[in-house]
């Protein structure tokens, strides 16, 4: 009966973790992108459906949601069939990974250490990939020859931004962006968590190689929640000139960096574009916040609806006086988790968000010796990046990390509440 259920546990983890490591093999794409992760839904959802009943809580979020989504439709803000495809993909995503927790009897710790270790075995393809650039081994380093999404992309310093299993650069940072705050919490500690110091390393290497503008600035934000914790902002003497250095390096050696750089300050400072100049995703990014906030100012309260961000993009995008391939991109997603919110859900949605962020964070306490303010941190990072950067509601399974960061301080309250003493010590997980 236990090897049955280990098994069965082990299948389980598996499709769970092809979902979020796998995104870039599409099966179809009309009426949408039907990607890799999808399968797993429908194979294992109805399983879930049968054992386990869907969250009060859950429930009355998407309740407000569909209500004013429909309300949206009737006055033509949004369209059926587009508002009815992405709430039915959001819930049941959201479902899905709730269902999962639950399965696991909300073991955080274990479904954590998984999520390490797949960020490990990401990062080996990733580091096999670069290799495979510099030796011109096309087949190692190309993966369109089985992948149908995305496959070689060009830039960094080397020639290329690495990107493994994942659609672009850019997914792979926001993947494994929790794993590389554990990764330097590991490289700066005397005793490693979770993961060895050369897997850590590792995950560093390769979450760099990415050459990602979202993993630069995961980077910035694993070193502030650092400082935090260990109360190290005595240091923010040191810590000013060293990061002042440390963009100038960028500034000088990174003609990418510095080209993104250059061009987001004069969109956003002087709403400045220069054809040949301006860098695209720039120029996306400034879009999308134009449309968003134009929206928002419209319908302030819900939003237009969950999905009606392309309707939106319609009426007000910049983009289509501009006749030029690409700058029209993300009008799906907004390139910004938050500012699809604010455009789609309104103050409801953000507040929502804020209030998750907020509410559910854990802080390092010294007199309690617990792990769960490593895996609220490292989650945080990653939420904190989507936020700012990835407008998919739950591209590469954002929904599970959402879910283990509320679960995680679940977790710890119901520790600290069985705990015989006000300040309990907790045992700290073994490597």
């Amino acid at each position: 009966m236990r090897i049955e259920q280990s098994t069965n546990n082990n299948l389980v983890t598996l499709f769970i973790y092809l979902s979020i490591f796998i995104n870039s093999f599409v099966f179809f794409t009309s009426p949408f992108e039907f990607y890799f992760g999808y399968l797993i839904y429908i194979i294992l959802l109805p399983v879930f459906f049968k054992r386990y009943q869907i969250s009060k809580q859950l429930l009355y979020i998407f309740s407000v949601l569909f209500i004013t989504g429909l309300f949206n439709v009737f006055i033509g803000l949004n369209s059926t069939q587009q508002f009815f495809k992405v709430f039915t993909g959001l819930f049941l995503a959201y479902v899905f990974y709730y269902f999962v927790i639950i399965e696991y009897k909300i073991d955080i710790q274990r479904l954590f250490r998984w999520y390490l270790l797949g960020c490990y075995y990401s990062a080996l393809i990733g580091l096999f990939q670069f290799f495979s650039f510099l030796l011109n081994f096309k087949y190692g380093y190309d993966y369109t020859w089985f992948l149908n999404k995305w496959g070689f992309i060009p830039g960094g310093n080397f020639g290329i931004r690495v990107n493994g299993l994942f659609g672009e650069p850019t997914y792979l940072a926001a993947v494994l962006s929790a794993a590389f705050f554990v990764s330097v919490l590991n490289i700066t500690r005397k005793v490693p968590l979770y993961i060895t110091r050369f897997k850590s390393l590792i995950i560093m290497i390769v979450y760099i190689l990415s050459f990602s503008g979202l993993g630069q600035t995961g980077i910035f934000i694993s070193v502030i929640l650092l400082f935090i914790n260990f109360g190290l902002f005595r240091y923010v003497v040191i810590l000013i000139p060293v990061s002042f250095i440390i963009f100038n390096l960028l500034i000088s050696y990174s003609s990418d960096f510095k080209d993104r750089y250059e061009s987001t300050i004069d969109l956003f400072t002087n709403e400045k574009f220069v054809l040949g100049k301006t860098h695209g995703s720039s120029f996306i990014l400034w879009n999308n916040y134009k449309v968003a906030t134009k929206n928002f100012s419209e319908n302030f309260l819900f939003g237009s609806g969950i999905g009606s961000h392309p309707i939106a993009f319609e009426k007000y995008s910049m983009g289509k006086h501009i006749k030029v391939k690409g700058f029209n991109l993300n009008s799906s997603d907004a390139n910004s988790m938050f500012l699809r919110l604010l455009s789609e859900t309104g103050l409801f949605g953000i507040l929502i968000f804020i209030y998750l962020i907020v509410k559910f964070y854990i802080r390092k306490i010294p007199e309690i010796q617990s792990n769960h303010w490593i895996v609220s941190n490292a989650l945080l990072v990653m939420i904190l990046l989507n936020l700012f950067r990835q407008g998919h509601y739950f591209l590469n399974g954002f929904p599970f990390f959402v879910l283990l960061y509320y679960f995680n301080y679940y977790d710890y309250q119901t520790l600290i509440n069985t705990s015989p003493s006000s300040t309990p010590t907790l045992q700290p997980i073994k490597t």
